[in-house]
């Protein structure tokens, strides 16, 4: 479970809350039909008529992706495969990297390999490796864009629910108490409107774009390290190729590797 997503979403539900409590508004102000269906209704029908049915099929595992941890290799175990394989190509030949193959998960790096023991040309490998890497990159933005989107239509929607809110009050003019609780209805609709906006579903899209970032450096990573592999790189220069990829906190650790492929620089 991804901690910071769970954790954000509790505390923006809390700060709501705490913030209402403080300002002595009854919480069950918020027990309004209405505004929960101008708001939720409303952005969940603005985002089926904004995008495809195939793509709005998605969001149940987007909200998976959200709230679940990413499993990704890290860059330090990554670049020790790559000088392990470097190391073993180097010395039996490319071939000998097909008994590698069922020891590796993740199926992009495979996938990239598996062509490289079949022998096909360098940038064959590379164009087929980018071109998924860039499939991949629009379907992941592809899926933000859809909560960029409701965060955009929701606070218009509150905004919406306000107005219908006071057209209504304006109907007890006559009736002091139904006044004041009607206006205070009205704005129930833009405080859901703006929380789901900006505390949701923008900060939804923010993560998907972050995870999906990470992802492509993990690969476009992979992508050099196969290539390099393929082309005879040594142990020690793969390292040096690859560490560019890796945030200044892992280079020290990684830097640790040049000398664990000294031995593959013959």
């Amino acid at each position: 479970m991804d901690k910071t997503s769970v954790t954000g979403i509790v505390l923006g539900v809390v700060a709501i809350i705490a913030g209402m409590l403080a300002k002595g508004t009854s919480l069950g102000v918020l027990m309004n039909p209405a505004a929960l269906f101008i708001i939720f209704i409303g952005t969940a029908a603005a985002v089926m008529i904004g995008f495809p049915g195939d793509e709005l099929k998605r969001v149940p595992k987007l909200f998976k992706v959200l709230l679940k941890t990413q499993n990704l290799p890290s860059m330090v175990e990554l670049i020790r495969l790559f000088v392990k394989l470097s190391t073993t190509a180097r010395k039996e030949g490319l071939l000998s990297l097909e008994q590698e193959l069922d020891s590796i998960e993740d199926p992009f790096l495979k996938q990239g390999l598996k062509l490289v023991v079949d022998g096909l040309e360098p940038e064959f490998i590379k164009d087929t490796m980018e071109e998924d890497l860039a499939v991949m990159e629009e379907r992941h933005l592809s899926g933000a864009l859809i909560f960029t989107q409701a965060g955009t239509y929701a606070p218009t929607l509150g905004v919406l629910g306000a107005v219908l809110g006071l057209i209504a009050a304006l109907g007890n003019l006559n009736d002091i108490d139904a006044l004041g609780y009607a206006i205070a209805a009205a704005f129930v609709a833009t405080l859901f409107g703006i929380f789901t906006g900006y505390v949701l579903w923008h900060p939804f899209a923010n993560k998907l774009k972050r995870k999906s970032k990470q992802e492509i450096m993990i690969k476009s990573l992979m992508i050099e390290g196969v290539l390099s592999i393929q082309a005879g790189v040594a142990p020690r220069a793969i390292v040096e190729k690859l560490i560019v990829y890796a945030p200044n906190s892992e280079r020290e650790k990684i830097n640790n590797l040049i000398n664990e492929g000294e031995g593959g620089n013959g």
